[in-house]
């Protein structure tokens, strides 16, 4: 064979060894990628929101104004009242409500916010959801008054339950600080702020949850 022939054929093999091993390569990738894409898409499914962190400390002057900062123009006309629930449940994330809610027949969370005690979101974090940076109306409220609350309420879920505990000073904080924010920006008055054992008794957030000391603290301020 001449040298010309063997330089041919050593380029053939190594050709046929280059495409056996990218061959390879990218099938074990598309199988990696494959199985990621799946496993990520059982655990962890997507929500759009976005989250504010804790309060550092009792005094800490963070502002909960970036809330007013929608993706769609903020209706001022269209909310008239807040309602206050629970998740009835210890731990809570964004992602477990909106698969809870999706098991229900929603078509996402319900709630325009949810605020953290430590289990699943950070103790006092606020979680600013899809249906309030869209002005979308709420999925929240249950009871003979429910299509009115949903139109015209924004619905607040702590994470916890306060049938059997209270809730934290740092959820109540951020609470106070995002009411009294929404009460300020909105016009609506500190009589439409309900729970939503107020309009379904027993429905949350719970006999522990400190209602009167809540009122009036907002009264103050």
């Amino acid at each position: 064979m001449s040298r010309s022939s063997k330089s041919n054929a050593g380029r053939d093999v190594l050709s046929a060894r280059s495409r056996n091993v990218w061959g390879a390569l990218i099938a074990t990738m598309t199988v990696m990628g494959g199985a990621l894409y799946a496993m990520d898409g059982k655990a962890s499914p997507r929500v759009d929101g976005v989250n504010l962190p804790a309060l550092i400390a009792p005094a800490t002057a963070t502002s909960v104004e970036v809330v007013f900062n929608t993706k769609s123009p903020l209706d001022k006309s269209k909310w008239q009242a807040i309602v206050i629930h629970h998740t009835g449940s210890p731990y809570a994330t964004p992602q477990s409500l909106e698969t809870d809610a999706k098991a229900n027949g929603l078509t996402g969370l319900g709630y325009h916010f949810v605020i953290g005690n430590g289990n699943g979101l950070d103790d006092g974090e606020l979680h600013v959801g899809a249906r309030w940076l869209r002005q979308q109306l709420g999925a929240h409220t249950s009871g003979p008054k429910a299509d009115w609350y949903n139109r015209n309420s924004i619905g607040i879920c702590l994470v916890g339950n306060g049938d059997r505990g209270r809730f934290t000073d740092a959820q109540m904080r951020r609470l106070s600080q995002l009411v009294d924010a929404l009460c300020r920006e909105l016009n609506i008055p500190r009589d439409r702020i309900v729970l939503q054992d107020d309009l379904v008794k027993g429905a949350g957030p719970g006999r522990y949850f400190p209602g009167a000391a809540f009122r009036e603290q907002l009264s103050l301020r």
